[in-house]
Formats: C-alpha cells, sequence, structure tokens
C-alpha cells in the first residue's frame, strides 16, 4: 500500500496543528485527507493509555469564588486524563520534541531542577517509567498537552472532577470521604512515587486526583499572590493576585487550600519533587 506524502509524518504527530498547517501552505494535493487526520488524532490520547473520561459539566461552587458575591460557576462539558502523565509518557514526548530536555531547555523555560530526578537527559530509567512525572515545569507542561491537541485543565475543571468520590460527583459534603483525603495528605512525601493510576477511580473514571502529586493548571498564574506587595499591579510579573484568592471559602475542604497554596507558591519555570500533571481537552458537542 503506497503510503501518502506526509500521512506517516502526520500520523506519529498528528496531534501537532502547526505540521498539518504546513502541508497547506505548500498547497499538497493531499492537504485536505492530511487535516482530516489532524481532527481526528487531537481528541486521542497519549500513546500506551486509556481514552480521557468525559466529564459532564454544570454549576460549582468552587473553594475560589470567581467575583465578589458570585459563588457558583458554569463548568462547562470537558474530558480529563484518567491519570497523571507518566515518565514514560513524558520520556516519549522529548523524543518528538528534543527541545524540552533537560539538556537542551532554554532557562526561562525551567529551572535547574527540571527532570533531575532523571537517569539521563532522554529517559527515567527502567524504576521510574510508570510513575508520575514530576521536576517538570508549567511551560514543558503544557508543551506536553498541546502536542496531543488538549491544554493542562483549567482550576475550575481541575477541582470540579477532584470533588467526585467512587460514588458521588460532589462528595464534599461526606467527611468520610473529607477525612480519607486528609489522611492522604497527612502521609509522608517522602517515599517513592506510586505507578500511575494507583488510587480508585472516581464516578468518571478519574484516578489519582488526590494523595499521589499536585498538579498543574492551566491558570495557575491567576491563582498566585506574590509575597511583594510591590509587585502587585505590574503586568510584567508572573505573581499577581488571582479573583478569588484572598476570599477563599470553604475552609473545611482543606486539602484543596492546600492545593491552592501550592500552587501559589509556583512560577512557571518552577519545578518541584511532587509537582506533575495531566491533560485535559474541549468538548465543544458531547455525544
Amino acid at each position: 500500500m503506497k503510503v501518502l506524502p506526509g500521512l506517516a509524518a502526520l500520523l506519529r504527530c498528528c496531534s501537532n496543528r502547526a505540521t498539518a498547517a504546513s502541508f497547506l501552505q505548500r498547497g499538497s494535493t493531499t492537504a485536505a485527507i492530511l487535516m482530516v487526520f489532524a481532527t481526528l488524532c487531537t481528541a486521542l490520547p497519549a500513546a500506551g493509555a486509556e481514552p480521557p473520561a468525559l466529564i459532564r459539566g454544570g454549576m460549582f461552587e468552587s473553594v475560589l469564588p470567581p467575583a465578589p458575591g458570585v459563588k457558583q460557576v458554569r463548568i462547562a462539558d470537558f474530558r480529563l486524563d484518567r491519570t497523571p502523565v507518566s515518565n514514560e509518557q513524558f520520556a516519549q514526548f522529548l523524543k518528538r520534541q528534543p527541545q524540552w530536555r533537560r539538556d537542551r531547555i532554554a532557562a526561562v523555560f525551567a529551572d535547574q531542577s527540571y527532570l533531575s530526578h532523571w537517569q539521563s537527559a532522554t529517559g527515567p530509567g527502567a524504576a521510574l517509567t510508570q510513575q508520575p512525572v514530576v521536576q517538570v515545569s508549567w511551560f514543558a507542561a503544557s508543551a506536553y498537552c498541546e502536542e496531543r491537541g488538549a491544554r493542562l485543565p483549567h482550576w475550575y475543571e481541575w477541582e470540579y472532577a477532584a470533588a467526585a468520590s467512587e460514588t458521588q460527583v460532589d462528595a464534599r459534603g461526606d467527611p468520610a470521604w473529607r477525612q480519607r483525603i486528609l489522611d492522604w495528605y497527612s502521609q509522608s512525601g517522602r517515599g517513592a512515587l506510586p505507578r500511575v493510576g494507583s488510587t480508585p477511580a472516581n464516578v468518571y473514571g478519574v484516578r489519582d486526583l488526590h494523595g499521589v502529586i499536585w498538579e498543574w493548571v492551566d491558570d495557575a498564574a491567576s491563582m498566585m499572590v506574590s509575597g511583594d506587595n510591590r509587585e502587585q499591579g505590574d503586568p510584567d510579573v508572573l505573581r499577581f493576585c488571582g479573583s478569588g484568592a484572598i476570599t477563599m471559602e470553604q475552609k473545611e475542604n482543606y486539602a484543596t487550600l492546600m492545593r491552592i497554596a501550592m500552587l501559589s507558591s509556583m512560577q512557571a519555570r518552577f519545578t518541584s519533587a511532587t509537582m506533575g500533571f495531566r491533560c485535559a481537552i474541549d468538548v465543544r458537542s458531547a455525544p
């Protein structure tokens, strides 16, 4: 079977819209077919992963009110990775996008600890392959998701999905569930990370939202509060006060507030031994 020119390359990185666009710019006779494949591939999960879970949206009362006097936000339908991105998956990404390797990445995009725990610049070593990738910056996490035709989840999306238990869409009012979450966070973080998918799936089929790692969100910067009041209002400073950061409610949901505090301490180039990520995909017309 003859492979259409450029088709094999597009299939290897079909979530990269720029690749498909370049075919159009060159006036390729197969452009229409290639763009169809690109469109289909943007909804595909990373190699070796389960398809992202469909999260049905709705009205949601966040611990971060969207505006003064407003308690609820509307969450649109979206898809969310069932587990965090693993070291193995991120290593495959680096093969396709080597500019994000630790020995090649620009300092503006990551600090000195970026992937420092990996065995080499190209791979984590066999013992770490199925653990969630950590020591990645917001920039690197965002680039990974973008290559898949996805994005990092917004904070409200992440919080919405994380409010679910194995049996309830919103389990935050269940004292037993809240205590289980707190028990996870009370454990020492000095040991080895578990394999991705090690915690029970919630009602959406999503795992590891609690008790494994912290996770980057797309709009993390809007939650950040500068420790220096001289920086407030400076558009060139990455850390700034989000609209609801100083009016956090539902103080009983301490675990969620801990995540907000963690994100508030991070700049986009920072990395952490407990900070990883997963990707989300927009759903414009859910089936």
